[in-house]
């Protein structure tokens, strides 16, 4: 039976870290944990899933809620709430709704106070991990039987129509999803003629149906270059002599956004490298009739003299590389980039500890729930507990709940990171970082403004609470930290970027090579940064008013400036890392709320609820959670419904915790599933609705 461990890293020599692994979340299988009513209540779990995949999509991430549900001995010690057709909502009734709900959401908690979950979605992160362990030999190491069966159901489930995959798990069929999963079922041992409903003959058939796999975009078809499916010729250059090319070249990848640029690193040297060591050479007159770069460029580099350059590339490119998996101490900033970068480092030494130190950090990424194992992005854990505290914070319940808040702060201050990477970083196209917080861990390592931004307003609402109660307060120097970072990532148009100050040309997007996602080639500034930013900043203005006073200032004025310009039309913001307008103007308006102004919009359905997806704009719960919200934030609470769905929404029970879409997203185009969302959100939306709105 599989197990979550929380913040263990074992005696393995190859693991090290930063802050006592707090954060670190792990699948273990242990065949004899369990009583057979557990196991039994687990494999209930999946046929449920099972039996509605093609109506709910997302899973509900109900293993480690069991779990630890079992573990805590946790009983609902307050009755469930219930108001009948045409009964007003009373002080009492909210009151009981509120605390049954923050007496749930408590006992979900971690040991080391953040709260576990799935941040998955995307159908194209396990297939090349899977390839890259059959390359390199590790496939029955890493993935045993067990692991082997969860990853296989997890493609099964989430099939379209028995047949395609999406790019993540509510998304049409796709070649470039579809080809991957099915080369990653085959090499994990299933037959042409295995899966339920014939599923893997259906896939092929799908895959022949729909031109086969010269169809399947640059992104994709470079891992069936690498196990040597395709030729080398048939993909898109990916020369690692960019590398050598002066800092200030409009094309070198230090202009590139970071996630594109670790991507190309790793990707750039496995090109070099095939060229270089594994190509079989044509004859030079094959050569000459290659087009493009295949034509001149290659063919030249790959023979004397002209191979120096090759070779003093490629010593560049795993300098790059080297330096990027030691700062992220083998995690890398993301589950695409870790793949590669793993891949290069076997190729670069086969039995080298960079790759050992790879193998150790694989566990990070997976993730098992009902519907199987998957790989994540890597984890929210920061970003899903910062948002946990605020609605704790909100519910005025401290007195009730300390020790939950206490570990809580505790996590958040262990998971600030201490250092800017390390060396001369700026030579590396590496951003300071110390102060910062990431998106899941400290020892992670790469900054987030957004994240940043709300683990210093966790902290500066936490120091005004007694000690005794959630712990010492964050040290002065440590907040000074944090805002030093946030003001060094904005852009001249007053809005804040995610990752490193904005740098690329806007030109350079034209020459986006991926054929799938959107503006992925240069740095941007987000709405959702911004407004977080000035949500810290002002708490943290109140409370130190005479700290960097002027450039605190200059800052606010021309973020708010910021926000006010990328209003829609309709009134409206779009977001970009969540689905999308809801989302993007619930942030919106609580930056510029905190700042002092007031807006209003609203996207309400006839059933009180809101709802966005990038299908449709059905009602469901997280958006409701982020409109009621928005409109609190706006001063507009008569607005909202007097019959809130919300006492309904507070009463989860451990089997049937609600369902939701996914709400999250990046790139535009790919949708990640946040399982904690529909947790959190609409605890919050409940305190503050509670808190805001008189009852009888």
């Amino acid at each position: 039976m599989w197990r979550l461990k929380i913040a263990e890293g074992g005696d393995d020599p190859y693991l090290y870290t930063t802050n006592e692994y707090a954060g670190r979340q792990i699948w273990e299988f242990d065949p004899n944990y369990g009583t057979p009513e557990e196991r039994a209540e687990v494999e209930g779990a999946r046929l449920n899933f099972w039996n509605n995949r093609f109506r709910v999509k997302p899973s509900s991430d109900l293993l480690w809620r069991m779990q630890f549900l079992r573990e805590k001995s946790f009983k609902k010690s307050i009755p469930k709430v219930k108001v009948g057709e045409g009964e007003d909502i009373t002080y009492e009734t909210a009151t009981k709704a509120l605390r049954r709900a923050v007496d749930f959401f408590s006992a979900l908690q971690a040991s080391d106070g953040h709260w576990p979950t799935e941040t998955a979605g995307p159908l194209f992160f396990l297939p090349p991990l899977v390839m890259c362990m059959y390359i390199t030999g590790h496939v029955d190491i890493i993935f045993p039987p067990e692991h082997k069966k969860e990853i296989l159901r997890y493609i099964y489930s989430h099939q379209v129509g028995l047949r395609g995959l999406g790019i993540h798990i509510e998304g049409h069929s796709t070649i470039f999803c579809k080809t991957p999963s099915y080369i990653c079922m085959r090499l994990l041992g299933e037959r042409p003629n295995a899966g339920p409903d014939n599923v893997v003959t259906r896939g092929r058939k799908w895959i022949i149906d729909h031109g086969g796999v010269t169809a399947i975009p640059s992104c994709g078809k470079a891992w069936l270059l690498i196990l040597g499916i395709s030729d080398w010729a048939g993909g898109n250059p990916m020369t690692p002599e960019l590398w050598t090319l002066p800092p200030s070249s409009p094309i070198h990848p230090a202009k590139m956004w970071c996630y594109t640029r670790t991507v190309y690193m790793p990707m750039s040297y496995l090109y070099g490298k095939r060229f270089e060591d594994l190509y079989y050479p044509h004859p030079l007159i094959q050569d000459l009739l290659w087009d493009g770069l295949y034509i001149f460029l290659e063919p030249l580099l790959s023979r004397w003299p002209l191979n120096k350059l090759r070779e003093k590339a490629l010593e560049t490119t795993m300098k790059h590389i080297s330096y990027e998996v030691e700062n992220s101490r083998y995690i890398t900033i993301g589950g695409i980039e870790k793949v590669l970068c793993m891949l290069a480092c076997w190729v670069e030494d086969s039995n080298g500890d960079g790759f050992k130190k790879h193998l150790a950090r694989i566990p990070d990424y997976l993730w098992v729930a009902e519907d199987g194992m998957k790989m994540q992005s890597f984890g929210s854990q920061e970003w899903d507990t910062v948002f946990s505290i605020q609605a704790l914070l909100a519910s005025n319940l401290g007195d009730e709940i300390g020790h939950t808040l206490m570990k809580g702060h505790d996590f958040i201050k262990k998971s600030q990171v201490r250092n800017n990477p390390s060396g001369d970083f700026k030579s590396m196209y590496r951003h300071i970082s110390k102060g910062s917080w990431t998106f899941s861990d400290q020892y992670h390592g790469w900054q987030v403004s957004d994240c940043t931004a709300e683990g210093l307003k966790c902290c500066l609402l936490l120091s005004l609470m007694p000690t005794e109660t959630v712990g010492e307060k964050l040290e002065l120097e440590r907040l000074h930290d944090a805002i030093n970072v946030l003001l060094s990532l904005q852009s001249k148009n007053g809005g804040l970027t995610a990752w490193e100050p904005a740098a690329g040309m806007e030109w350079l997007e034209r020459l986006n090579p991926t054929e799938l996602f959107a503006d992925i080639m240069v740095e941007h500034e987000y709405i959702q940064c911004t407004s977080s930013a000035i949500q810290a900043l002002v708490l943290f203005r109140k409370l130190y008013p005479e700290h960097r006073k002027n450039e605190i200032n200059s800052f606010m004025k021309n973020a708010i400036s910021y926000l006010e310009g990328f209003q829609m039309p309709d009134g409206s913001w779009y977001g970009n890392w969540g689905v999308c307008f809801i989302y993007g103007t619930w942030f919106a308006l609580g930056g510029l709320a905190a700042a002092g102004k007031n807006y209003y919009n609203s996207l309400t359905k006839d059933d009180g609820g809101w709802g966005e997806s990038y299908l449709s704009c059905r009602s469901n719960l997280v958006h409701t959670a982020w409109a009621m919200m928005g409109l609190i934030h706006a001063k507009q609470v008569q607005k909202l419904s007097p019959r809130s769905n919300f006492i309904g929404f507070s009463n989860p029970q451990p089997l049937t915790n609600f369902l939701q879409e996914i709400t999250g997203v990046f790139m535009k185009n790919c949708m990640l599933h946040y399982a904690a969302f529909r947790n959190i959100f609409p605890l919050w939306a409940l305190v503050e609705y509670y808190r805001q709105v008189k009852l009888p």
